[in-house]
């Protein structure tokens, strides 16, 4: 690879500059328009349900399809990347997904839905495959941590942007509805992003295969560092989702019997992601990211149980302590990835988001059938235990690095 016009010399901008902050709105932007559209669905999916006749596994599957699309994309979009830019790239990746999720809205038959979903997928991996690459390329490397986690807490805006704008519309006027308002926010926050965001200063075009992308993506498959890291999207997503897909039908049953615009609300958890993502960048730079990982999983745990209680309260409360733990852990995993990669850093951010997405769906999923069959305890079972797998693989392997370092 070799640099821009700028040559090797270029360090990034400074934190504090207008550069670096113009970058840290528009991945804000950027945010909002992906989760946005790929979390829509989830606070209605009683309503989808209903509407087109199929069971609440069935409709979580307009989650699943589209986190499938995005897990597939990922590695295409970081080869892409290093053809044209990883800004260019992004552009492109957003444009689409806002055209494919306004036919989405219109189309008349679930099956034909969940296509356009899984191509609507396809094309937001864009996003999140290639946001942490872009911030290393345009951020001095000092602030990279604390810049993804900025970008991470700006993610859970757009997943809480989605599914409250949606819930509204989708109880007046359908869910079709609902998702075409978001669909709208999605473009407005696509063109933002453009017109935001500098000239690339970093970007490093690439003439790599697709086969030197795949021994890049294996070399990071062969390090049981990045194994552990990538295992952490997987596990903790999984359960992540899975509360979320299946919360709102819980609460819409005896003895809660929230209706769907209540149920919404509870969204607004989403804000705790805000605060903690921003909080546990901070937070590794002192204490070191181990540790802040494996207590932000324990609060994760905690929070999930608390979801079991009778009382409104208790699982609003729940809901938020979950929150909150989950974002803090992907902020350091996420963060953590892009520095531990000693080759294919894009396509280590991609593997990252691949397995991430790919807990989103099939963990997700399959929440959706042990609910189905088991209820509620037996999910929140399910999910805690994920998170103390997460928590066990990441001490583990702590332990064997701090071992190796004393030999």
């Amino acid at each position: 690879m070799s640099g821009t016009a700028t040559g090797p010399a270029w360090q990034g901008h400074e934190r504090g500059t207008a550069e670096y902050r113009r970058i840290l709105v528009a991945l804000g932007f950027a945010g909002v328009a992906t989760f946005a559209q790929l979390y829509s669905p989830q606070g209605i999916l009683p309503i989808v349900a209903r509407d087109l006749h199929v069971t609440a596994a069935q409709s979580a599957l307009l989650i699943s399809a589209t986190t499938v699309g995005l897990a597939v994309g990922v590695l295409p979009w970081s080869w892409l990347a290093g053809r044209i830019g990883c800004l260019p790239a992004m552009r492109v990746a957003l444009a689409a997904a806002v055209l494919l999720g306004a036919v989405g809205a219109v189309w008349p038959t679930f099956e034909g839905i969940l296509v356009l979903r899984v191509l609507q997928g396809l094309s937001l991996g864009g996003v999140p495959a290639l946001a942490i690459t872009y911030l290393h390329e345009e951020i001095r490397p000092a602030h990279t941590a604390v810049a993804a986690a900025t970008y991470v807490s700006g993610t859970t805006v757009g997943g809480l942007a989605g599914r409250i704008l949606a819930a509204p519309f989708a109880e007046l006027l359908g869910w079709r509805a609902g998702v075409g308002a978001v669909i709208v926010m999605c473009a407005a926050a696509t063109v933002g992003f453009v017109l935001i965001t500098p000239a690339p200063r970093g970007s490093r075009r690439s003439r790599a295969t697709p086969a030197w992308v795949a021994r890049a993506a294996l070399a990071n498959l062969r390090s049981a560092g990045m194994l552990v890291l990538f295992a952490q999207a997987f596990l903790l997503m999984g359960g992540f989702v899975t509360v979320y897909n299946y919360l709102a039908f819980r609460l819409e049953r005896a003895p809660f019997g929230l209706d769907p615009f209540a149920v919404s609300l509870l969204f607004l958890a989403y804000l705790a992601g805000t605060y903690s993502s921003r909080q546990a960048g901070g937070a590794a730079r002192r204490l070191g990211r181990t540790r802040v990982l494996v207590v932000s999983i324990a609060i994760m745990v905690v929070g999930v149980l608390l979801t079991l209680a009778d009382s409104i309260l208790w699982v609003i409360v729940g809901l938020v302590v979950f929150t909150a733990g989950f974002f803090g852990a992907h902020a350091i995993a996420s963060g953590w990835v892009g520095t531990r990669a000693s080759v294919g850093r894009a396509q280590a951010a991609s593997l990252y988001n691949l397995f991430y997405y790919l807990g989103s769906s099939v963990v997700g999923w399959c929440g959706g059938l042990l609910y189905a069959a088991s209820g509620w305890d037996a999910t929140v079972a399910l999910v805690a235990g994920l998170a103390v797998l997460a928590a066990v693989l990441a001490c583990g392997y702590a332990l064997r690095e701090r071992s190796a370092a004393n030999r």
